[in-house]
């Protein structure tokens, strides 16, 4: 194990784990549509024409797959910690000649050495990844997100985050086995409600989550010195939050504010 990683965050390194993943669940997750579109809309509207992103902790590139949709002549880079996922994406991508793949575990501290010459972006995204990460760990990957965006970048953080009681949390795990179970039904896997509720408490990477309200994390982005920070989508746990990297005597005065 690396220093510093979350023990069960292990599993994602399996093939088995990542393929159950990939097959089972990232298709039936609810409103991912809805996700996507107002992440669009959000780095449409601050960088027009994008040039450059990363995806951090990019699972099988989903991400970075939609913003090349829209903006096919961007340079893409896909990081993530696990080879099963970052072979997936680079399947699922075509991995052609004008993108990188890096395997990288961004919870190390001197992960950002691995985008040497390739930053500063214009954009970065996170889809359900950074949620594995201790709360401090959080933060100072959001202070290096920050620093590896360009001045009116955008970052978006697609996010796993904690309910505000345990009430609220069985109902988003009622809602969830709901999803998988008209994704299953639509793919017709032929697998009954009843075992994917089982198999959906019990998954193997379930005790890899560290969950966040998600008031703190937008707090977080704040105290570094991102402007028009927001939560712009939430559904019970789920939620797109993020802000953009403003001109050095906005972002120094923003800081300063939060420090008051």
């Amino acid at each position: 194990m690396q220093p510093g990683m979350n023990s069960a965050d292990q599993v994602w390194r399996t093939a088995e784990v990542t393929q159950r993943y990939l097959e089972g669940v990232r298709g039936g997750i609810p409103l991912a549509a809805e996700q996507i579109r107002i992440l669009l809309r959000l780095v449409e509207a601050a960088v027009p024409d994008v040039g450059s992103f990363l995806d951090a902790g990019c699972g099988d590139g989903a991400l970075g797959r939609a913003l090349l949709d829209r903006w096919p002549s961007a340079c893409g880079v896909f990081l993530d910690f696990s080879e099963p996922m970052l072979a997936a994406a680079r399947e699922r991508l075509g991995a052609p000649a004008a993108h990188h793949f890096i395997l990288q575990d961004y919870g190390q501290p001197d992960w950002t050495a691995a985008l040497k010459g390739i930053c500063p972006f214009d954009v970065v995204v996170s889809g359900f990844s950074i949620h594995h990460q201790p709360d401090e760990k959080k933060r100072a990957i959001y202070q290096d997100i920050f620093e590896l965006l360009r001045v009116g970048g955008i970052f978006l953080n697609l996010e796993h985050v904690a309910s505000a009681s345990s009430w609220g949390a069985a109902r988003f795990d009622d809602c969830f086995v709901d999803a998988l179970s008209e994704f299953h039904a639509r793919t017709g896997t032929g697998m009954p409600r009843e075992q994917i509720e089982r198999e959906y408490h019990r998954r193997a990477d379930k005790a890899a989550n560290i969950l966040a309200p998600v008031e703190d994390q937008c707090r977080w982005l704040r105290q570094i010195g991102f402007a028009d920070v927001d939560c712009y989508f939430k559904a019970f746990e789920l939620a797109l939050l993020g802000g953009r990297k403003p001109a050095a005597a906005q972002a120094a005065r923003l800081v300063g504010q939060k420090h008051r």
